[in-house]
């Protein structure tokens, strides 16, 4: 239970058959993009994720919906519910969470709260009151990317930095999967997280994947379960579930931790001064 409760805690403060199976690592950065042509890759995973990508909808496609607004439920197998309505600008990557119940993170306080990052600070209020505590400014710090993160997840896995290797062919559950694994560059040599997607061969979408949370040593990973919707033209994992897990997957009788994303609409009428903080 206290290996489920840090998992928790972690998370709240935070997707073809084609030739395969060469071995080395390459990163992203050695992609060579040639205007109206098509890319040319280092190695097969590299492909697989682009094809990917291309399934679910690109970063070009997701910058012409401007922002996006949903409602985001939280739900740990005790019971406990973190509500919010979530609102991005896709350019600049900039976040705000208006937490409706927030009985996960800063159970403490009563009322609403909200957190934010207007592309230079994150910041805090609650009911309308700036917080400045430095340890609530850091999980907001925390936070605040990471659920940026997981909704961008798929489009943002061809960034530059990233090295792709494929691991291996696997059948679960009838399912044919071409296994790849995402690592990150790091300028100092301090630890990365480390994604092993599990894309359909079919469908050449994720349905799963397993991760690591480098920033607070959590390097044993967990195992998260998705579903899509059609938004828009994007295909949206709108329902996760993710438990610990090991780097074979095993789905272990530990109860899973439940995500939701409902309510999403792209292109609001919102602006940059949205996200600034309000808070007296």
């Amino acid at each position: 239970m206290k290996q489920l409760l840090t998992i928790t805690f972690i998370a709240t403060l935070l997707f073809t058959g084609c030739k395969k199976k060469q071995e080395s690592a390459v990163s992203s950065k050695n992609l060579i993009n040639i205007s109206n042509t098509e890319p040319i890759f280092m190695n097969d995973a590299h492909q697989l994720v682009y094809e990917m990508v291309q399934k679910v909808g690109n970063h070009d496609q997701l910058l012409k919906k401007q922002n996006v607004v949903y409602s985001y439920t939280y739900e740990t197998p005790d019971g406990k519910i973190d509500q919010s309505i979530e609102m991005y600008q896709f350019k600049g990557e900039l976040s705000q969470g208006t937490y409706i119940k927030h009985e996960r993170t800063f159970p403490d306080l009563t009322g609403t709260i909200i957190q934010g990052y207007d592309g230079t600070n994150y910041w805090l209020n609650h009911n309308n009151n700036n917080i400045i505590d430095e340890q609530r400014l850091k999980r907001v710090a925390f936070n605040r990317p990471t659920n940026y993160y997981w909704f961008t997840m798929m489009p943002k896995l061809l960034d530059p930095g990233i090295n792709y290797e494929y691991v291996k062919e696997e059948t679960i559950n009838n399912n044919t999967y071409d296994i790849v694994k995402v690592s990150f560059e790091s300028a100092d040599n301090s630890p990365k997280d480390i994604y092993q997607l599990y894309i359909n061969r079919d469908t050449k979408l994720v349905d799963q994947f397993l991760f690591t949370v480098a920033d607070f040593n959590k390097m044993k990973p967990s195992l998260m379960q998705m579903e899509y919707e059609n938004i828009d033209g994007l295909l949206i994992p709108t329902k996760r579930k993710y438990k610990a897990s090991d780097w074979q997957a095993t789905i272990t009788d530990a109860p899973w931790i439940h995500v939701n994303w409902t309510n999403i609409k792209f292109n609001n009428d919102i602006n940059d001064q949205d996200f600034q903080n309000k808070a007296i």
